[in-house]
């Protein structure tokens, strides 16, 4: 077995993140982690009759993965070792804009695109962040972002357009803090693309 020089291995380690290993344990699976659909939306919205369906997020292949995105400068993304999303993200992103429209009890119906739902609309979105931001400070920022359209099933038409982006600062830097801070960056995304919806359709 060829030994390395001793001043390689010590140049590998000094290369090493100082907060976490982004190369994972051997033979560890790795710990999951979900989000929660937004709950807390203010009371007296008015109900609508449409309904909704709510496409797959479109996204890039570094984010089309369960693996947890992180950032150190605006051209690089890495992950984080031993955590993973209990799904790829734009499919757990589907299912928790789903529910976060439901908790609103503002809407008539809404479903997955997968679902036979005879609806009136369709939210597609696409996923341009959704990545844990170390470029500020030793505690990342968790940063969500969705380009929204709301599109008419009828005959496909855009009916609105916009961009949706939340960020909320981790409290450490370990990975459940971490996610706690994409969970409330999620829901602040979540609550401003439901309102946003109910307000283009009246």
């Amino acid at each position: 077995m060829t030994m390395l020089p001793r001043r390689f291995v010590l140049a590998g380690m000094a290369l090493a993140p100082a907060s976490c290993s982004l190369l994972p344990q051997a033979g560890a699976p790795p710990k999951l982690y979900t989000l929660t659909p937004a709950s807390d939306f203010p009371p007296g919205g008015a109900r609508v009759s449409w309904q909704l369906l709510i496409d797959v997020p479109a996204s890039t292949a570094a984010l089309d993965t369960a693996r947890i995105a992180l950032s150190r400068s605006p051209t690089t993304i890495d992950y984080f070792a031993d955590a993973a999303w209990v799904d790829r993200a734009p499919l757990m992103l589907q299912s928790l804009l789903v529910q976060s429209f439901e908790n609103s009890g503002r809407i008539a119906a809404v479903a997955r695109d997968s679902l036979m739902l005879r609806a009136d609309y369709i939210l597609s979105t696409e996923l341009r962040h959704f990545e844990a931001d170390y470029a500020a400070a030793a505690a990342p920022t968790a940063r969500v972002g969705l380009g929204a359209k709301l599109i008419r099933a009828l005959d496909h038409s855009v009916a609105a357009q916009r961009r949706f982006d939340a960020a909320a600062v981790a409290s450490a830097n370990d990975i459940p803090a971490i996610v706690d801070a994409f969970n409330n960056a999620f829901h602040r995304a979540a609550r401003q693309i439901a309102d946003w919806a109910f307000a283009a359709v009246r």
